[in-house]
């Protein structure tokens, strides 16, 4: 019956359109519509159920020779239809699942298409062109106008360059009310995904995917929502200390491109419930499917981490350092707790020559040393000097038997960036080398078409705690945000396991070794919480061996999953996480820091007894942030549990036969 009734109000608002002509498209569910309305101009209209919550918002793209897709449109013809995909995932938050959608293709005169569709998780529309020479974009209207006042929660790029594009899309989250633009905010960008809240509706996440050469989107407020940003193609460059390549100058163009593609999908992803955000499939679902034939030999895993901890070790017979004993106590560690990677960070080649390790570093010692442990070695390297020359490095380094490549100082989403990106991904994957990308922008589905790239950052991580203060970082709240915003897009690289954790009255930044905010319990959690194919092990090896038990409920808990969950969650409170994988179930529970008690209910297992093994805060955990306790317990589906966590706290529960 309500499907009826939202289908006959969407029907009376499109009959009452006497003088446009209006194209409808509904979800599966009928929950979500969008209305395409073409008079003149191009724009699209989003209902949720009954209720109208976009409206007007100009689709168009300008081009160099006056052309404007989308103005002074004509329709030769409109097709619709209903497809079901079946999506292979491998290393995503589920290892399967079903797409379905319903589509409206309109196709212009001038030899141009705009496609939408529909999902039950959100709406996505893109230009496609058949134009038989390259074009040049000058511009592209996106806009998401909303019809109230809603609450938005954004994050702001930061503004330490004099770059208005130079981002390491790093930022914590802002809570302001659409169309109350102040004059502080009117010019600032922000980044994607943003989320828009009603409380008559739900949660929409605008974001984007399939972002391949084209720039990526900013987006600035406009008098009732958001409007589109896009960075120019760069037109003169600078060199950092550290060797990236930078933007000095602009040119008057966002891209130039084939005149025969697909342009990106713009998302307005959908959510009725908090609970439902963090396992939207938007991004993935629309994003080209893989390029890589054979994916056997990507494997996903857990790593040791020097960066982090400044290389410190302790109870060791040498002087730690970057040196090749200290890497090779890192392989032992990594070695004897399953782990499958170790990254040797900043500091292990000289003279800005990814070819030329460091004095104290002997990398082919490293290599086969890390090969006799079972263990792959990824490389940390800046963006520019491995893309100029990528063949050449990724040829010597896959010969000598590394498991890929950490890629830092991005710094941009501009076409040249982007482009950049899609390059040392299909050159890495040639080579059989996976890729951690940092400094770079949101992920927009390039892990489904390439799957070696197993993480990316653009995430307020763990790694800000080492120099941000208490005033200035709020991390309990972060972490109860970004698997609502940010993960929505993508896998994030947090980089949690901090060791030295603190109370809010506690905490201080200290660069050298370094601390978490909330308790020990709320970092184990973490490593259920976050999809993360490619997750860190932060602190030093000398801190996980003082506490092997926390270790090994750590390396117990993998890093893909078959399926994947939220029990229970409100953005900015809380989150519970359900995972399963080889019939072993894993919880994760995150709060903010307000103390918190959660009833857990084993109702998802099958029939018989399960050993749950329950990691939660201890009862000093208020204070002293590090006490935890471990428990062993028999459940079954009729179990149900109480579990109190403090201030930033959190628990983790591994759930076997």
């Amino acid at each position: 019956m309500k499907k009826s009734i939202s289908a006959f109000f969407i029907f009376l608002v499109v009959s009452l359109s006497l003088n446009a002509k209006d194209y409808t498209v509904s979800s599966p569910s009928g929950n979500i519509s969008a209305v395409v309305k073409v008079d003149g101009s191009t724009s699209m209209s989003i209902y949720i159920k009954d209720v109208k919550v976009m409206e007007d918002c100009k689709i168009a793209m300008h081009l160099s020779d006056s052309t404007t897709l989308g103005d002074n449109a004509t329709i030769r013809k409109d097709t619709r239809g209903t497809r079901t995909e079946n999506i292979n995932a491998p290393f995503y938050r589920q290892s399967s699942f079903q797409a379905s959608y319903n589509y409206l293709s309109l196709r212009f005169e001038g030899n141009y298409t705009l496609q939408v569709r529909a999902y039950n998780d959100g709406i996505a529309y893109r230009f496609v062109t058949s134009f038989p020479e390259n074009v040049k974009v000058i511009g592209e209207d996106v806009q998401f106008n909303f019809t109230g006042a809603y609450q938005a929660i954004v994050p702001w790029k930061l503004n330490s360059s004099s770059d208005p594009y130079e981002s390491s899309f790093e930022n914590q989250y802002s809570f302001l009310n659409l169309g109350e633009v102040s004059e502080k905010d009117k010019d600032r960008l922000a980044f994607l995904p943003v989320i828009v809240r009603g409380e008559q509706w739900g949660n929409i996440l605008l974001t984007e995917s399939d972002v391949e050469d084209y720039p990526g989107m900013f987006v600035k407020l406009n008098e009732k929502g958001f409007s589109a940003v896009f960075p120019p193609v760069p037109a003169q460059f600078t060199t950092s200390d550290k060797g990236v390549e930078r933007p000095s100058a602009y040119s008057n163009i966002i891209a130039e491109t084939s005149g025969s593609r697909s342009f990106p999908w713009r998302i307005i992803a959908y959510s009725e419930k908090d609970s439902d955000l963090p396992i939207n499939n938007m991004v993935y679902q629309t994003a080209s499917a893989s390029r890589i034939d054979e994916i056997e030999w990507i494997s996903p895993g857990q790593s040791a981490w020097d960066w982090w901890n400044a290389n410190i070790l302790y109870n060791v017979p040498f002087k730690s350092g970057i040196n090749t004993e200290t890497y090779k106590h890192h392989i032992d560690f990594a070695a004897a707790n399953g782990l499958e990677y170790v990254i040797l960070d900043e500091g292990w080649y000289k003279n800005l020559d990814p070819m030329t390790p460091s004095d104290n570093i002997d990398i082919k010692y490293l290599c086969g040393y890390a090969q006799e442990s079972n263990v792959k070695l990824i490389l940390w390297c800046t963006s520019s000097l491995l893309y100029n020359r990528a063949e050449e490095i990724c040829s010597h380094y896959a010969d000598l038997g590394i498991g890929g490549f950490k890629v830092d100082f991005f710094d941009a989403q501009d076409q040249r960036t982007v482009k950049q990106i899609y390059e040392l991904a299909e050159i890495t994957a040639n080579h059989h080398l996976v890729l951690d990308l940092h400094g770079i922008y949101k992920p927009t589905g390039l892990n489904r078409t390439y799957p070696n790239i197993l993480n990316f950052e653009g995430v307020f991580g763990l790694e800000q705690l080492k120099w941000t203060s208490i005033e200035n970082a709020d991390m309990p709240l972060n972490d109860v945000l970004i698997p609502y915003l940010r993960m929505v897009a993508g896998p994030m690289d947090y980089t949690p396991g901090a060791m030295r954790n603190a109370s809010k009255n506690e905490f201080r930044p200290v660069f050298i070794r370094p601390m978490s905010q909330g308790t020990r319990a709320h970092q184990v959690a973490l490593y259920v919480v976050y999809d993360a194919p490619l997750t860190m092990l932060c602190d030093s090896p000398s801190a996980y061996e003082e506490d092997k038990a926390t270790t090994d409920f750590i390396t117990s808990i993998p890093t893909t999953f078959q399926s994947t969950s939220i029990l229970s969650g409100t953005i900015g409170e809380n989150i519970i996480t359900l995972r399963e994988k080889d019939s072993k179930y894993y919880i994760g529970g995150l709060t903010n820091w307000k103390e918190r008690d959660d009833l857990i209910s084993f109702s998802f297992l099958p029939e018989g007894t399960w050993k749950a093994t329950l990691y939660k805060d201890g009862i000093n955990a208020d204070v002293t942030a590090s006490d935890h306790t471990i428990e062993t317990i028999e459940v079954n589906s009729t179990t149900t549990m109480n579990i109190h966590s403090a201030p930033g706290g959190g628990f983790a529960i591994i759930i076997e036969k």
